[in-house]
């Protein structure tokens, strides 16, 4: 266990009022000491607080009162103050695996935590998940959560996650269901292991013994140049499209059965197969739009201006609960010395840059405008290599490769999902860069705006 540590103080705010300062240590609360953000939350919303805190070496005691369910107003620098649960599986596709050595250590972190999946939306196998868990779970309703499937055939799904444990854990899957807690899942589908009969195998199981999940993803495997497993190797076009059809094949079953698709294939899929995209209304809402499910779609909308707001959700309640950090891949984007470009600016053509999947989608956008002015900067990954081609793991080296043989004086506006508090994968920044760039959000509105269209 370690203790909280308080990052910031809320202008006005009942921590502020009772003196609480950035660099307390907050060691416990009504005489409990929290394990998680979770539990801090359920316990600072009582009405009187008695707080033992750490300052300079030296414990004080802190009594506070304030209205019942008043935020205190502190944020605290780590969402759990236990240690993480890791993940103890050996999944071949897991992309941990595939990174080169020397990127900073916390990319090389695996969890397996459920209240990461709670708090952040990451995927959790179960395969550590306890009796104990369930019932916290259940208790204290901590929903949605996401599920790692990849197949229900147990011996299928063991070999997979290379753990004995995997053929039994979906049985935690099948009690959250029955407790009504809401779960989507998510199967990863590697060619040779779990696709063709296997993958039509799992979608069945899914709808016969998982028909209340509130949506599962399909989404391919991604294997970059630095994989060492030998039967790892991306999909050829016909095993996408066979992909595609089992997905929508089980959509029309399901709409039958359920009266909704439940399952979505990723856009990687519809790309790789040449395959158009569905209609926006085939997504249902688009929940597992942050997998890559429904972002062309999504992204369509909102640049041709019929969605004023960004669309798609956002998972996990890291913004809901107070003092959460969003933490890792959850960081901020930006930081004070990111350059933010949001409205735009006449008299120099326009370079929209981003991961080759990205240029497939908003070329044709793009092109739409009928401007001469904007174009599209597709920047091929070679840090990574292999299928990575989303625009969300470019680094500043492939970036900077690029951007060298593009003209100087025009405008290049590079989306955020690349940057994590104002530095991408490699530790570059954007600053580094040959070309001046301003950073936008990943969506087609803010993308609209920037580009003036």
């Amino acid at each position: 266990m370690s203790a909280p540590r308080v990052t910031a103080v809320a202008e006005g705010s009942v921590a502020q009022q009772y003196g609480l300062r950035a660099g307390d240590e907050l060691l416990s609360v009504n005489g409990c000491v929290p394990k998680d953000v979770i539990e801090y939350q359920q316990l600072v919303d009582e009405p009187e607080l008695s707080l033992d805190i750490r300052r300079d070496g030296v414990v004080l005691e802190l009594e506070v009162l304030k209205r019942a369910g008043e935020p205190l107003g502190i944020q605290v620098d780590s969402a759990l103050f236990d240690r993480v649960r890791t993940c103890d599986n050996h999944c071949e596709f897991c992309f941990i695996y595939q990174l080169p050595p020397g990127l900073r250590p916390s990319l090389y972190l695996k969890d397996d935590d459920y209240r990461l999946s709670f708090l952040y939306g990451n995927f959790t196998t179960l395969t550590r998940f306890t009796e104990a868990d369930l019932e916290r779970v259940v208790t204290e309703r901590l929903s949605p959560l996401n599920v790692s499937i990849h197949a229900t055939d147990p011996d299928v799904r063991a070999d997979m996650l290379r753990n004995r444990r995997g053929a039994t854990s979906l049985r935690w899957l099948r009690a959250l269901l029955d407790h009504g807690i809401e779960v989507h899942g998510q199967v990863v589908v590697c060619p040779e292991v779990n696709d063709g009969d296997v993958l039509e195998d799992t979608l069945a199981g899914v709808a016969d013994e998982f028909s209340e999940l509130t949506s599962v993803c399909v989404v391919p495997l991604g294997v970059s140049r630095h994989t060492s497993e030998p039967r790892l190797r991306p999909h050829t076009r016909a095993e996408a499209t066979s992909v595609v059809e089992a997905v929508h094949e089980w959509q029309e079953i399901n709409r039958h059965m359920l009266g909704r698709r439940l399952v979505f294939a990723a856009d990687e899929y519809y790309l790789l197969a040449g395959i158009e995209f569905p209609d926006p209304e085939a997504y249902e809402g688009f929940p597992m739009h942050e997998d890559g499910v429904g972002m062309a779609a999504t992204l369509a909308l909102e640049f041709s201006g019929q969605a004023e707001e960004v669309t798609g959700t956002r998972p996990g309640f890291f913004a809901w609960v107070e003092g959460a950090p969003a933490e890792g891949y959850r960081a901020p984007r930006t930081d004070d010395s990111t350059p933010i470009g949001l409205r735009p600016r006449t008299g120099a053509p326009v370079g929209v840059i981003t991961g080759e999947y990205g240029a497939a989608v908003l070329g044709p956008l793009v092109a739409s405008l009928g401007r001469g002015d904007v174009r599209v900067v597709p920047v091929e990954n070679r840090f990574f290599g292999g299928t990575t081609a989303v625009a969300g793991l470019l680094v500043g080296e492939d970036i900077t490769r690029t951007l060298a043989g593009q003209p100087e004086g025009h405008r290049y506006l590079l989306p955020d999902v690349c940057l994590s508090q104002g530095m991408f994968l490699d530790g570059t920044r954007p600053s580094d860069l040959p070309r001046p760039v301003e950073v936008v959000p990943a969506d087609g509105v803010a993308l609209r705006r920037a580009i003036g269209g």
